[in-house]
């Protein structure tokens, strides 16, 4: 099905002049979902959209009468700052605030005055989590991550056997979960010492993980699975997600029953999820090389293998405390492309389900690390280095083998295609800070 209509016309322009710019994340083809409110306060963390370098107050806009009835009132719950009873509406609802949005922000609305007043410019704002996150789970859909950390350990037999069969994935932990901008401490654990004696303190080997998160939108009871057929339905939208990760910790605690300590105490997401509706220009066909294994069927559908590969360009950016001190902005590391991950969105929800698990309105799905096919493609440093080998040098002359304390790491994604306007996602942006006391 075709689901590309008039809020994607890229001749559309805002009466929002920012929204217009070529080089805005957030023309009024976007018009990402996230909470907000204004930097400082202690007001209530309230629903808006990003347009430009503005946010509009949803629930402004709502009371002022620049919503349809039937929309503005898909917005209740909304209020207590979290997305999710909007979230569990479904597609259609969906679809709905988006058209009316569109045509409300659209250049000559008769609606502009209503919305006006609602507008906040987004260096004035401060975020929290878009939605109440009740389940997180992570899955590994990067083949070229994998096969890179393999071959580090596996040389000659770097993906396993499970891999091109199955959606490999782990349970994650929620709290620690955090908007962009935040900053966390260093970790510290138990890590390989001489023999099989370990050894306790900081980590040394802290890194990041270039990922996408996919937030559901309407559950399912426990017991009934979700087909490829409805996974579509069921999603909501996307996020830039940072997977820390502190790589010695791993090493030492992850066998037999994989990531504990090594992945709990940080995960960054980008305050504003990108809709699956935005994203339909930039969906893609989904192709296995050949020879591969074809998914088994309750993984597959024409529709997957038509358009279940999304189309965005992936970035990761470091910019250290001396480069910050210096006045120097981030630096470029790497770039990949989504396209390039070998089990679709929908193919990570359906399997989620497939046993009968049931998932919630919020709940977030990692991508795994979305690295390229080719070299300086790693979406980790742990990729970039050959496991510390090598170092990442920097143009300002300092170099990287894994993080230090201060460094800043900036993930960024845009979605291009000839015809229609660029969209992005915002910044996901992370700090290290020195480990606590013990």
């Amino acid at each position: 099905m075709d689901r590309i209509d008039d809020t994607h016309d890229a001749s559309l322009e805002s009466w929002v002049d920012s929204a217009n710019a070529h080089d805005t994340d957030f023309p009024i083809q976007n018009l990402p979902l996230g909470v907000f409110r204004r930097a400082g306060s202690s007001e209530s963390f309230r629903p808006g959209v990003a347009i430009g370098d503005q946010v509009l107050d949803l629930l402004v806009a709502r009371d002022a009468g620049a919503l349809p009835a039937a929309v503005a009132d898909t917005l209740a719950g909304c209020e207590r700052g979290e997305l999710n009873a909007f979230m569990s509406q479904g597609r259609a609802v969906r679809v709905a605030l988006r058209r009316a949005l569109s045509q409300g922000l659209r250049r000559g609305s008769a609606l502009q005055a209503r919305m006006q007043g609602g507008l906040v410019a987004q260096t004035e704002v401060e975020h929290a989590l878009p939605c109440r996150i009740d389940g997180y789970t992570d899955f590994y859909t990067g083949i070229h991550h994998a096969t890179a950390v393999g071959k580090l350990f596996r040389p000659d037999n770097p993906l396993l056997p499970n891999y091109k069969w199955v959606p490999i994935g782990y349970h994650g932990r929620t709290s620690s979960i955090g908007v962009s901008g935040q900053a966390f401490h260093r970790p510290q654990g138990q890590t390989k010492g001489a023999s099989d004696t370990p050894d306790f303190g900081p980590c040394k080997r802290l890194d990041y993980e270039l990922e996408l998160g996919a937030f559901v939108g309407t559950g399912n009871p426990l017991g009934r699975p979700v087909g490829m057929a409805e996974a579509e339905e069921h999603l909501f939208g996307l996020v830039l997600l940072n997977d820390w990760s502190a790589r010695d910790l791993q090493a030492w605690e992850y066998q037999p029953l994989g990531p504990f300590l090594a992945k709990n105490f940080a995960t960054t997401i980008s305050p504003w999820i990108v809709t699956m509706e935005a994203l339909e220009p930039f969906r893609t066909r989904f192709e296995r090389p050949a020879g591969d294994p074809h998914p088994m069927p309750y993984l597959d559908s024409a529709f997957n293998r038509e358009r279940g590969a999304i189309d965005l360009e992936l970035e990761v950016w470091l910019q250290t405390a001396a480069m910050r001190e210096a006045g120097i902005g981030p630096e470029r590391l790497m770039q990949s492309n989504f396209k390039d991950a070998y089990w679709t969105v929908a193919q990570m929800l359906a399997h989620h389900t497939v046993n009968g698990c049931n998932l919630q309105p919020g709940d977030l799905l990692g991508s795994g690390t979305q690295s390229g096919p080719d070299i300086g493609q790693g979406g980790s440093l742990l990729e970039l280095t050959c496991g510390g080998q090598k170092q990442v040098r920097l143009a300002n002359g300092e170099a990287r083998t894994f993080l230090l304390d201060g460094d800043t790491v900036l993930l960024r994604a845009q979605a291009r295609r000839a015809g229609f306007r660029r969209i992005g996602f915002g910044d996901c942006a992370g700090t290290v800070l020195p480990a606590m006391a013990y």
